[in-house]
């Protein structure tokens, strides 16, 4: 349930509202956001009847909410959130662009391809230290070392860098060098590792599932920030179909499909999805116009010799010339 105050209502006016809630063995969540706030209900059991906050002095309206991601949903704010990290802002109309390899290797890779990235108009650099892998014989990533060269690349180039936390008991040394967490496909549902990001202060990047339906990934979102971190950021990489001309099957339908059902920004990774450079390029033009709010994308400076996911990294002068027509197709269907 959704407790609305009025236009201008006071600091006291709000906090009894939280106490009356509160009083009655709820969680109350305050939520600003326009010219008012509202208060979500959280952990009730059942129904809550509306009588008890609708006499409350300052309170405009209580609304039910009926689905079952409470934080998420459009339901509980109207606002779009925007995520801000460095010079980016996810949410707000803009579309910022995060890219760099599947996986830290060097620092010659890491610092030429953030270069590469960077002139090309990239406001994050993304780089695995930890890299979840189908075979265990496969490059697992630099681990400690991996973090300390993104931390480098940080300081050498100004570009805040993303990575992915594998697990509880890392998340502490990935949190320390990085300015945004990710979660990866295979962990959409660990919600241990869910609840701890919720108890973050860096910026989530949540990876939808390999076969989740958006209820689903909504759900693991609201782990998240029911933990009390708002700064949430959905990425929609492809699910697994009956395809075999790609890795999977980008769902860009579900971009639309997220933004009416949720104030979070949504984001698409079409290097993950396509796993054929080519089709990444295709992809990636197609997430522009479609109204994504930012996009990853996998760049490598040799991609030949890349210890993972080579064949759907693009050359750093594909990626210029993907830069230069992504921007001009998001500012053609005037997005912003």
């Amino acid at each position: 349930m959704l407790v609305v105050m009025e236009k201008g209502t006071s600091e006291e006016k709000i906090q009894a509202a939280v106490n009356a809630i509160e009083k009655r063995g709820y969680t109350a969540r305050p939520i600003p956001g326009g010219d008012r706030v509202s208060i979500g209900i959280l952990h009730n059991k059942g129904s809550v009847d509306a009588a008890h906050f609708l006499g409350l002095d300052g309170v405009k309206e209580v609304i039910p909410v009926t689905k079952p991601y409470k934080l998420v949903s459009r339901e509980f704010q109207q606002e779009n959130t925007h995520v801000k990290v460095g010079d980016a802002v996810f949410g707000n109309g803009s579309f910022p662009v995060i890219a760099g390899p599947c996986a830290v290797e060097s620092e010659e890779q890491v610092m030429s391809i953030a270069n590469s990235v960077k002139d090309a108009g990239a406001k994050l650099f993304r780089g695995g230290a930890f890299k979840p892998r189908t075979s265990p014989y496969s490059f697992q990533g630099l681990g400690k070392k991996g973090l300390e060269l993104l931390a480098k690349v940080r300081e050498e180039t100004g570009l805040p860098v993303v990575t992915e936390v594998m697990d509880v008991e890392t998340f502490d040394l990935v949190e320390e060098y990085a300015d945004v967490v990710q979660i990866g496909t295979r962990n959409m549902q660990n919600f241990s590792l869910l609840r701890r990001a919720g108890k973050s202060e860096r910026p989530v990047i949540l990876k939808r599932g390999m076969s989740a339906m958006l209820q689903e990934w909504l759900m693991a979102a609201e782990y998240i920030m029911e933990e009390g971190n708002n700064n949430v950021i959905l990425c929609e990489r492809g699910v697994r179909t009956f395809v075999r001309h790609s890795r999977n099957t980008l769902d860009l339908s579900v971009v639309p499909a997220v933004k009416k059902e949720s104030h979070l920004p949504i984001i698409v990774d079409p290097s993950h999805a396509a796993g054929v450079r080519d089709q990444v390029i295709s992809l990636a033009y197609a997430s522009a116009a479609l109204g994504a709010d930012g996009i990853m994308i996998e760049v490598h400076n040799n991609p030949e010799e890349a210890m993972s996911d080579g064949a759907q990294s693009l050359y750093p002068e594909q990626f210029f010339k993907v830069m230069k027509k992504m921007i001009a197709i998001h500012d053609i269907v005037g997005k912003k």
